[in-house]
């Protein structure tokens, strides 16, 4: 037997050697078509270079393309488990040519590998082509020899392709297999094609039109091919099986399935194994791609998928979480083709686990009021839609769980009366909201969010994508459109601009589009939480809501940003570390160019502290450890030893970051939805610049990482080369040699006070000074001096001595630095009865342009803004002692 593994193995290895470039598939979630909730097709990922607005460095290529098909109006989820050939998940086969060969070369290679390369016998192949293409008729005829009754004419748009409204179209020519006349069905284009004897098994796109509002009007310049073969389709067929689930890789599923739950795989299980089998499958690859479970977008697809398998879980009576236990085998059947499996394979058991474990309280609690509320009905009858709305609502039984599960007992759901009760509840939510207090220039969002639902962030895993203009807000107000020149915030369905919260930056970048705008993007805010809201500036062009818009946010800023959100989380664990369990962040500041953390702790942090929290840093970004992602409750991820994030509102889930290496599990674990980097060594350097005081409590810590963090160091290092350079030393020699030098400054600025004083106490010509000695004023002696550049701090000293040599009366000295003059009076013990040095300095330091001064009667301080009145402070002091009798 040829396994599914071989099949997609040969197809990609045989358009290999015919020159096509192999591809490896894209993720699941599209960034080049807006309108599209997953990955459909295997052309998705190449829509661009079909159109010209993209150049690839090949003009042929090959690819094994991963597809889900669960959402919008592509959505084969209610059918499966149910038929022999749908899936949520698939793979599509696809040989695709940029305006190199055509019609005739693609049937060549079509027909080369399924009949010579893979032996598959030519009379069991039926090929279509579109009516009136002629020339694809002729080329099946004469390349393939098939009799003309199997080339059959489709005259439908089954066999006519377009990517759009506007832009390429074309004929198509599908080929059939049938499967034998055991089976019930007819050909292609006959009354029973229904049936499923004869099943496509790869579709032959001829690109050769371009059409403008679904008018064909010219000529595609270089035709091209776009093919599509479902590898679960010809996995069937080359296995001998007509049933897709009895393929291997379906088989080894089923059975894992099967033995886990002890539980018969065919028979009354058998649609309850499939979609367990099929479903993990589109968890599994929709998990490794980014997406997670949520309300809204992509994620509530996703939750709808896994919910639907572990409603079957229940069904075949599994007592205990089931989906997580069979990701092993599904990375043992595909992991080989798709290493992202393999490496994302503990996120996805952990999400699978959670999902799993809160979605069993909720089922079991559903399904007994669904229980009772059908009692008693038959066949046919309705649910009505305020019981199925009340189950949503309260209980948070899902409506489309509520209509599978009434499916087996032919039971149907009241959706107008669900929907009544839905819009009622809205309408009560947004009259409680507009008396909540909110400012009313808000209620634009409110407006938004209503009608529009949140936007899909992208950004954990791209950096650019297209989006569709849902709404234009200029001065507060929604528009339709904005012209260049204009200032106005754009939203659009889905983004990678990552907005405003958590301390984190908004993104800015650029919008554009094939109409010729070109636009900034600032800012991003994030309004009620759910809208990306880019604030723009338009410098051409014009942008109108429906358009379909290119938006790429600045890398280097987003990386930048990356590298400090994730070095906070580093820097908070290495503080509870080293400092203890009592610290918890009180705010930060995630910017492109630094980061900024505050925390609660008593006192100042010393530079030994400062250097183990760096260093402890360090050592995380050098072990480079990958960052990992889950989904959690806000309990059970407290419970887990997460930490919550100060300023960061948290839903019914959230994301815990893991990152680092600890003793006994990963060094920080905190909820965040911000951006991180993908592995430690992202971050590059983790540099603190700064510790400080916020508050009483409260510290901060500012630091740099990456390339700022070594322009920083770089420029501190040049500082200290310049300042070797002026000492006439090395580098290294620079502490030594300033410490020699601060010695000697202190010796002489004691050699320079000593030389003021003695000059002070000599006399010798200071200025406004007595220079012969003591005078007597008012019958008592009386010495004063005016000193330059005499410390202040070396007044009362000098004073001191003054009044030793005097033995017996009153010394003032004055000493002017820098415009200023500080004065200092002393008297001696046995005249303080009669003249107090307080008196004195009063009147000194009034002549001085000052205030007060004070001391005590024996000595007294204080000075004055003008200095240049230093002489008349002792004519001041003088004056005084002259009014004091003898």
């Amino acid at each position: 037997m040829t396994s599914t593994n071989d099949i997609r193995r040969s197809f990609l290895d045989y358009f290999e050697s015919t020159g096509h470039a192999r591809v490896p598939s894209a993720p699941l979630v599209p960034h080049n078509d807006p309108t599209l909730m997953f990955v459909n097709a295997g052309m998705v990922p190449f829509k661009n270079v079909f159109t010209g607005l993209e150049k690839r460095p090949y003009s042929l290529a090959t690819s094994s393309q991963k597809c889900v098909r669960a959402g919008g109006k592509h959505n084969d989820l209610d059918n499966v488990g149910y038929t022999a050939r749908h899936h949520t998940f698939f793979e599509m086969l696809g040989n695709f040519s940029f305006g190199e060969y055509f019609k005739e070369q693609a049937i060549i290679h079509a027909w080369t590998l399924l009949t010579r390369e893979w032996g598959i016998p030519a009379e069991r192949l039926t090929a279509t082509v579109y009516h009136t293409d002629d020339q694809a008729f002729d080329l099946w005829k004469k390349i393939t020899g098939l009799p003309d009754h199997r080339i059959i004419r489709i005259p439908t748009k089954d066999n006519f392709w377009a990517m759009g409204s506007d832009g390429p179209c074309g004929p198509c020519s599908e080929i059939f297999y049938d499967h034998g006349d055991h089976i019930p069905g007819g050909p292609p284009g006959s009354p029973d094609e229904d049936g499923d004897r004869f099943v496509e098994i790869w579709n032959l796109v001829f690109m050769q039109f371009v059409q403008e509002a679904d008018q064909i009007i010219g000529d595609l310049p270089r035709p091209s091919i776009d093919t599509g073969m479902g590898l679960e389709r010809i996995a069937a067929v080359l296995q001998g099986v007509h049933d897709n689930y009895d393929t291997d890789t379906f088989k080894a599923l089923i059975a894992e399935s099967g033995a886990l739950t002890h539980t018969a795989t065919d028979g009354e299980f058998k649609a309850s194994h499939r979609v367990i089998a099929d479903h993990l499958r589109s968890a599994g690859f929709l998990v490794a791609d980014g997406v997670l479970p949520a309300n809204e977008g992509r994620g509530y697809v996703l939750r709808r998928i896994m919910r639907r398998a572990m409603r079957h879980a229940h069904l075949i009576g599994a007592k205990e979480p089931l989906m997580y236990r069979l990701v092993s085998s599904l990375v043992a059947e595909m992991g080989g083709a798709f290493p992202e499996l393999v490496r994302a394979q503990p996120l996805i058991e952990a999400t699978l686990l959670q999902e799993e474990t809160r979605f069993r309280q909720t089922l079991s609690n559903g399904l007994r009021l669904l229980d009772e509320a059908t009692a008693g009905m038959n066949e046919g009858d309705v649910l009505p839609g305020e019981t199925a709305f009340k189950l949503y609502d309260t209980y948070g039984f899902p409506y489309d769980l509520t209509e599978d599960a009434l499916r087996v007992g032919g039971l149907t759901v009241d959706r107008a009366g669900f929907d009544s009760a839905m819009a009622a509840q809205k309408a009560a939510a947004r009259a409680a909201w507009k008396g909540s207090g909110d400012k009313a220039s808000d209620e634009v969002w409110y407006d938004i969010a209503e009608e529009l639902g949140g936007t899909e962030f992208t950004g954990y895993t791209a950096s650019d994508g297209e989006g569709q203009v849902v709404a234009i807000v200029k001065d507060g107000a929604r528009v339709d459109s904005a012209e260049a020149g204009d200032a106005v915030t754009i939203l659009t369905n889905q983004t990678p601009f990552y907005g405003e919260s958590g301390g984190q930056m908004g993104d800015a970048g650029t919008i554009s589009s094939d109409r010729g705008l070109q636009a900034v993007v600032e800012d991003t805010s994030k309004p009620l939480g759910r809208l990306h809201a880019h604030k723009t500036r338009i410098d051409t062009g014009s942008v109108a809501v429906g358009d379909t818009v290119r938006l790429a946010i600045d890398v280097a800023r987003r990386d930048a940003l990356r590298a400090n959100h994730s070095a906070t989380h580093l820097l908070h664990a290495a503080l509870r570390d080293r400092l203890g369990g009592h610290v918890t962040q009180k705010g930060s500041l995630v910017a492109p160019d630094r980061l900024r953390f505050d925390f609660s702790h008593p006192s100042a942090l010393t530079s030994p502290q400062i250097a183990e929290i760096e260093a402890d840093v360090n050592a995380q970004i050098r072990g480079n450890q990958s960052v990992s992602t889950r989904l959690m409750t806000p309990d059970d991820a407290v419970a887990a030893g997460a930490l919550a994030l100060f300023g960061e509102k948290y839903g019914d889930e959230v994301r815990v970051l893991s990152m680092g290496a600890g003793a006994d599990k990963s060094y920080s674990v905190e909820l965040c939805g911000g951006t991180h980097v993908n592995a430690l060594g992202d971050i590059a350097i983790f540099k603190i610049i700064s510790e400080s005081a916020v508050s009483s409590g409260v510290r901060r810590i500012e630091a740099l990482t990456g390339e700022g963090a070594r322009v920083w160091l770089n420029a501190r290092d040049e500082r200290l080369k310049e300042t070797a350079a002026t000492l006439k030393s090395s580098p290294d020699e620079v502490p030594a040699r300033v410490a020699a030098l601060l010695d000697e400054r202190k010796r002489l600025e004691r050699e320079l006070a000593d030389a003021k004083k003695a000059l002070a106490l000599g006399g010798g010509g200071a200025a406004g000074g007595d220079a012969a000695g003591p005078d007597q004023v008012g019958g008592h002696a009386f010495l004063g001096q005016v000193v330059e550049g005499l410390d202040p701090k070396g007044l009362r000293g000098a004073v001191d001595e003054m009044k030793t040599r005097l033995g017996s009366g009153i010394a003032a000295l004055v000493a002017v630095n820098d415009g200023r003059a500080s004065v200092a009076v002393g008297v001696t013990a046995d005249l303080t009865g009669a003249v107090s040095a307080v008196d004195l300095v009063k009147a000194a330091v009034a002549a001085l342009g000052g205030q007060g001064g004070g001391g005590r009667p024996d000595m007294a301080q204080g000075g004055g803004p003008d200095g240049d009145k230093a002489a008349d402070a002792l004519s001041a002091v003088r004056s005084v002692l002259e009014s004091v009798p003898a």
